[in-house]
């Protein structure tokens, strides 16, 4: 929620800067009166009209009164904007909330809401409040609703005053605003088992150490909550700080998701296109891991990881498995094609590191970059690959060619590699990858089928 409150109006020095900019405001209505006075007064001059006179004295002098009681008007006004919810998914509306209270011991005229919001959301809003009397509040709403992912910004609002007889308008705006974040659309995947694991915890999984020996502990800083017969006293004396041992917990499963962010691997742009859809498939990864136990990271094809929190940049098991998801999430709404043409850095990230599952989001391949994908499979324990052709994805139609070359290229090298055709539900991809993977498990010699 952010308000800002209209200053008073021009005092002092200021009286002359604003009055001019009363003057400026003169609407159509009222520049024609003044017109229309000055050349019946000029008409009566040349004529000797003295009733004539008197008649474009008062369509000249109207105008004028109506700017001098505009100007000296001393409105105190608050508003407040609320905007539910901040994030939200491509296509799905958002409420955004305009409350505006005069403050001011005075009742105001007639007034005029009208909010800045970018054309990808829809049209400018606009209300129009009759009177609000002293200390009066008045609430008004709209939805907004974005295709595109992004970060958009809302306000700043302006309250357009006016006199009764629509001679003259003021424009005052206020300094705040709010952003509204719009995230690529997930989809909901089946809990299929990918590697054998059916969560992100396990019985054979690795235990962190909890104490191995008074001399050998690993301590931590000290949380509310946390049971004071666990507080370790000599790091305590060493660190001027509580610090407590570390309890025995699981470890975690790893899961990594690449997302193939380059230029040069998509055609085509617009909700549908390919690019789109990976960045969908992705979140919806990211998404399901998380819900499932795994610590989670977002790695482009830059090298960079999200959310950058722990260790390697992996989200979920330091801070809460929501708060990585949308750190996550922020950083797909935002993000956009690389000027990288190849994958060599996302490929030396993957290969230093030991993930349980891999899972690929990738664009137009060719040779060499297919080569990078294979060795970028490492020691993870199990790579999923879903494999995108631009070119099909812009024709609207499965097309037989390079893809499907690189997907048997990255079976050969250990992946379970799916082809994506155009306008393909992830979860059933989901769901094949899951069949594959078991009847390569099921192949003597661990061949593929």
């Amino acid at each position: 929620m952010a308000g800002t409150a209209v200053p008073d109006g021009p005092r002092g020095d200021d009286d002359r800067g604003g009055l001019r900019a009363a003057l400026s405001g003169l609407t159509t209505r009222g520049r024609s009166f003044l017109a229309a006075g000055v050349a019946a007064a000029v008409c009566a001059y040349v004529l000797g009209q003295a009733d004539l006179l008197r008649v474009g004295l008062l369509l000249a002098v109207l105008p004028l009164i109506c700017v001098l009681v505009l100007h000296r008007t001393r409105y105190r006004v608050a508003t407040s904007r609320l905007l539910t919810p901040q994030r939200v998914e491509t296509g799905t509306e958002a409420r955004v909330r305009l409350r505006m209270e005069n403050v001011s011991k005075l009742p105001t005229g007639l007034l005029m809401l009208q909010d800045h919001v970018p054309y990808m959301l829809g049209s400018r809003p606009r209300f129009v409040l009759d009177r609000v009397e002293a200390g009066g509040r008045r609430e008004v709403s709209y939805r907004v609703r974005s295709d595109l992912r992004g970060r958009f910004p809302l306000g700043p609002l302006q309250l357009r005053l006016s006199d009764p007889f629509g001679m003259c308008e003021l424009t005052r705006s206020f300094s705040a605003y709010d952003t509204l974040t719009v995230v690529p659309r997930t989809e909901a995947l089946p809990p299929v088992e990918l590697f054998g694991e059916a969560a992100g915890y396990g019985e054979g999984r690795q235990r962190t150490l909890a104490l191995a020996g008074d001399d050998d502990v690993i301590p931590r800083a000290y949380r509310h909550g946390d049971d004071l017969r666990r507080v370790h006293w000599r790091s305590t004396a060493r660190y001027g700080e509580l610090m407590v041992r570390r309890e025995e917990q699981p470890q975690r499963a790893r899961c990594t998701v690449l997302l193939d962010t380059r230029g040069v691997a998509y055609r085509g742009a617009g909700p549908d296109s390919a690019f789109e859809w990976a960045v969908s498939g992705a979140a919806s990864a990211l998404v399901h891991m998380l819900e499932r136990g795994y610590t989670v990271r977002l790695l482009t094809d830059t090298g960079s990881a999200f959310p950058g929190e722990g260790a390697e940049g992996f989200g979920g098991a330091v801070q809460d498995p929501a708060d990585s998801a949308g750190l996550m999430m922020d950083a797909l709404a935002v993000v956009d094609h690389s000027e990288g043409a190849g994958l060599s850095r996302a490929s030396d990230v993957l290969r230093a590191g030991g993930d349980e599952l891999l899972v690929a989001f990738l664009g137009d391949l060719d040779e060499e970059q297919a080569s990078f994908v294979a060795r970028a499979r490492g020691r993870s324990g199990a790579a999923v690959a879903f494999v995108l052709d631009s070119g099909a994805w812009l024709n609207g139609r499965p097309a037989p060619g390079a893809a499907g070359d690189r997907v048997r290229q990255l079976r050969e090298a250990g992946w379970t590699a799916i082809a994506v055709p155009p306008g393909a539900r992830l979860a059933d991809l989901w769901q094949q990858a899951a069949g594959v993977r078991a009847e390569a498990a099921d192949t003597p010699y661990g061949g593929w089928a």
